[in-house]
């Protein structure tokens, strides 16, 4: 007797149906801001074109042409004028400080960030509340009690009168990156070092700074832009033209030059090509060191 199996019909499928090519998470074209970014882009583009150009004209051209239209006669006559007038001593006496202030600011923002970071403590928070005050005090407010100890302390008209101050007003947003930076490290990385016995010093020099790397480079490049632009101590606590940086020198040009508005804006051009080259090979690590630490 043979038995037959009934199979149960199946229910029946339901179509899906084709989802329309524009969904609600598709991304659509932002055309205010694209409008935006281009206006805004050709707000900025302009003066440095005309800078540039200007840089290249002759001081008949600059009064005659129009200022917007590329110069008929390009010249590097106005280069020339300035170099042969000191510009190499100021470039030097600017590359020194920048780069003296710089070193001076990474190695003690650095030690003090670690510090707060990996000996955590009651001292170490004072340190770094005092430290975050300095972010409200404006340097135009001290600027006469640092001229006053840089007058007593035998530094006027050096460049350590500029490079000092420099390095006490960029220190606290120098920490305040590198702190940000150095808590996302992962703790498990430190205690595997300490677990093979490496020392504090050894930790930071082999972990450490090789983790930081992009944060170390954003502090230089950020700090660098400030000491090399910096004309505020300068101006006070120097005189000589032995001591003077090149934002100082572009005043002493355009009283030198008098109408000779190319030759100034050459000088321009010059003073701005060693910071604009720094950032070309730096930007990455400025953009990520710069958001690193406030995402959370």
């Amino acid at each position: 007797m043979t038995t037959t199996t009934q199979r149960r019909p199946r229910p029946p499928v339901k179509m899906l149906r084709s989802q329309p090519a524009h969904s609600h998470g598709a991304a659509h074209p932002n055309i205010v801001g694209g409008f935006l970014s281009g206006v805004w882009l050709v707000i900025v583009a302009i003066p440095l074109y005309w800078i540039v150009i200007t840089s290249l004209r002759t001081q008949a051209g600059f009064f005659g042409d129009n200022p917007l239209a590329p110069p008929t006669n390009p010249t590097l006559d106005n280069f020339r004028l300035v170099l042969a007038n000191d510009f190499g001593r100021y470039l030097l006496n600017s590359a020194v400080v920048t780069v003296s202030a710089v070193l001076l600011i990474v190695a003690v923002g650095y030690l003090c960030a670690y510090a707060i970071v990996r000996a955590p403590g009651r001292r170490t928070r004072q340190v770094f509340n005092v430290l975050l005050l300095g972010l409200a005090i404006p340097l135009q407010a001290t600027i006469i009690p640092i001229y006053l100890m840089i007058v007593k302390a035998g530094l006027y008209d050096n460049l350590l009168a500029i490079i000092l101050p420099s390095v006490a007003f960029a220190l606290p947003i120098t920490v305040l990156i590198l702190v940000n930076f150095l808590r996302d490290i992962p703790g498990p990385l430190f205690e595997a070092m300490r677990i093979d016995g490496a020392s504090d010093w050894q930790t930071m020099l082999r972990l450490a700074i090789p983790l930081s790397r992009p944060a170390i480079v954003t502090v230089a490049i950020y700090d660098g832009l400030n000491v090399w632009n910096g004309f505020l101590f300068p101006l006070i606590l120097t005189q000589s033209p032995s001591t003077r940086v090149l934002p100082l020198a572009l005043t002493s040009y355009q009283g030198m030059f008098t109408i000779n508005v190319p030759a100034v804006i050459a000088a321009v051009v010059l003073s701005t090509l060693p910071i604009l080259a720094l950032y070309v090979f730096g930007r990455r690590q400025l953009l990520a060191g710069m958001t690193a630490g406030f995402g959370k």
